[in-house]
């Protein structure tokens, strides 16, 4: 019986002998399978600021289930990491206000809201700036990309809002704390 060379190219013998198998001569259409598509929840990059997730929103870059998914996650993943730290942690938790966000004595809730609100308002309009595809700007250091000027405003808005408020820019964080600590005077600059 002759073998055809049909027959020789099936399966994990479907290469020549001469181009040992793994190497980057196979592409992909020269697999025996198909890679899966990514899961599209998981992509990458990471939504860890619920002010960030809804200025996505608004700006039509993420659609109303995956926001609302994102907010969700991240205010659980906030309740959870503020539950470990109470657990490791529980005489300093007590005595450090459990990380519950409160306006400082000499600052109205009118000057800690108006803090947030800046402080928010810089933070998502430069992870905008940072990550939009058609700036230049963004390409002159492919290596550091959006970390650095996204890492540099949220230096300067902590610098600027730790004395008023502790800065709870990041919303799920601020909501985490005050769900774990559970005392009136973390609700109360949170509801006014």
């Amino acid at each position: 019986m002759e073998r055809k060379e049909e027959d020789v190219k099936l399966g994990a013998n479907k290469f020549s002998e001469r181009q040992p198998i793994g190497t980057s001569a196979q592409s992909q259409t020269d697999k025996d399978y198909k890679e899966p598509p990514p899961v599209p929840l998981f992509e990458p990059g990471g939504h860890i600021n619920p002010a960030v997730t809804f200025g996505l929103f608004l700006a039509r870059k993420l659609s109303l289930t995956r926001a609302i998914f994102y907010t969700v996650m991240q205010c659980l993943g906030a309740i959870c990491d503020a539950g470990v730290v109470k657990g490791f942690q529980p005489s300093r938790y007590e005595v450090l206000g459990g990380g519950a966000n409160v306006v400082s004595h000499g600052y109205t809730k009118g000057d800690g809201l108006g803090a947030e609100i800046i402080g928010t308002f810089v933070l998502v309009y430069t992870v905008f700036s940072a990550t939009d595809a058609e700036r230049n700007a963004r390409l002159s250091c492919p290596y550091i990309g959006p970390i650095l000027p996204i890492g540099f405003a949220v230096f300067l808005v902590h610098l600027a809002t730790i004395p008023i408020t502790g800065t709870g820019i990041n919303p799920a964080r601020s909501f985490g704390a005050a769900i774990i600590y559970n005392k009136d005077h973390a609700w109360d600059d949170h509801v006014s």
